[in-house]
């Protein structure tokens, strides 16, 4: 059981982690229109791909899951 509660406080701290994230993503300008990001505008039509937002989210991410992992 003790198992168990160190991983649904953990999920819940990486939850309100990324609900302030996203809440604050809208206040950062860069976010979502870094070169890289693939966007076709058409008339009534629009495709948007962020490939270099991803990546840089999935590199930093990575890094951060790395440090907590040598702990």
């Amino acid at each position: 059981m003790e198992q168990l509660g160190k991983t649904l406080l953990i999920l819940g701290l990486v939850t309100a982690l990324i609900g302030g994230l996203l809440m604050v993503s809208g206040k950062l300008p860069w976010l979502g229109k870094l070169p890289g990001d693939i966007v076709f505008e058409r008339k009534n039509f629009t495709f948007y791909f962020p490939i270099a937002t991803s990546i840089v989210i999935s590199v930093v991410l990575s890094l951060i899951f790395w440090f907590l992992g040598r702990k």
